[in-house]
């Protein structure tokens, strides 16, 4: 191992099971925080806990707030309502901002590389702001290289890598120093299957060493099969907190009943039944009823099947459809759409 990075080949099995760090310390504290721009509330008293080993996915619409916690996270918004705590202690102080600048790893929307750099010459460069030692650099570089999948590009000009390397690029600058705690904003933005495939499985190897991620998106496919642990925001406010089983359980109660029509034929309506809470038509043969919570959802489908019968509708399938996290996020964020 090499300045705590392995020195392993990058490509493993996503559907590995994620393996948590030692202990559930909180790492970080979000206390009651806001932030506002003028006239516009980006955050609005949030709080949220990171924990020790845990990959928090923290996911919303374009403008959630999702930037904006992440620039306070890691220094860069300084003027806000609210507290911030780091390993316990407000990272405002001194000590703890000196602290953070050696143990956090960002990776940020947007990274600035000079074009006319190689590869090895960017990361050098990235390396010694960081105070990683000399005598150690270079081999952090190669280690970190190997990591992310760029040691043959080592010597190419920036400006000759393709988006995707670019981002394994950004990548590698925010684990240069061997961080404890990664923030990714938009990780797999802009990439396609190929090297988002490639991104998750460096995500996974960094989380099975027991560094600590917090990563962003506005896709929830980005962070779905990773998240130990999700926290929806939408219009600066924590919409809700828990695991990927936790989400999907609360909406267990009172199952969804997806119908595909036959093409020209009439359709039930909402108003006609005291069992159906509401309907989302996904097209125009296909429609999602949500059941009413007073109503066991097998009652619900008998009224169903005996209005259908008696009032001519013709169908090509009835069935459950359990919800899954996408609907649990839109549920949430619907109003965004």
């Amino acid at each position: 191992m090499v300045f705590g990075i392995p020195n392993i080949d990058p490509v493993i099995n996503l559907n590995q099971p994620l393996i948590w760090g030692v202990g559930m310390n909180t790492v970080f504290e979000i206390q009651q925080v806001s932030k506002q721009y003028r006239d516009l509330i980006a955050l609005d008293n949030i709080s949220l806990d990171i924990n020790q080993g845990e990959i928090l996915g923290y996911i919303g619409p374009n403008g959630a707030g999702k930037t904006t916690t992440i620039k306070i996270l890691v220094g860069l918004i300084k003027q806000y309502q609210g507290s911030v705590l780091y390993q316990g202690k407000n990272i405002k102080t001194s000590e703890i901002s000196s602290l953070l600048h050696k143990e956090l790893g960002y990776l940020p929307q947007e990274v600035d590389f000079q074009q006319w750099r190689t590869v090895k010459h960017a990361l050098t460069t990235f390396g010694l702001l960081s105070g990683i030692p000399r005598e150690i650099l270079n081999d952090s570089i190669v280690s970190t290289l190997k990591l992310v999948g760029l040691s043959d590009v080592e010597n190419k000009k920036i400006v000759h890598l393709s988006g995707g390397m670019k981002q394994k690029l950004k990548l590698a600058q925010a684990l240069m120093h061997n961080p404890k705690f990664l923030i990714l904003d938009e990780p797999m933005s802009g990439l396609d299957p190929s090297f988002r495939y490639q991104v998750k499985n460096i995500i996974k190897i960094l989380h099975q060493q027991g560094i600590t991620i917090f990563l962003s998106s506005h896709i929830l496919s980005d962070i779905e099969n990773l998240a130990t642990r999700i926290a929806i925001i939408h219009q600066g406010k924590i919409k809700k907190i828990g695991t990927p089983s936790e989400l999907s359980e609360e909406f267990r109660i009172g199952n969804d009943i997806e119908i595909m029509y036959i093409k020209g034929s009439p359709q039930i309506r909402k108003d006609d039944l005291n069992c159906i809470q509401s309907i989302t038509q996904e097209s125009g043969i296909n429609h999602i009823i949500h059941s009413s919570p007073e109503v066991e959802t097998d009652e619900c489908i008998k009224i169903l099947l005996r209005y259908i019968l008696d009032n001519g509708i013709k169908i090509r399938t009835l069935s459950l459809r359990e919800p899954d996290l996408e609907d649990v996020y839109l549920h949430y964020v619907r109003e965004a759409y």
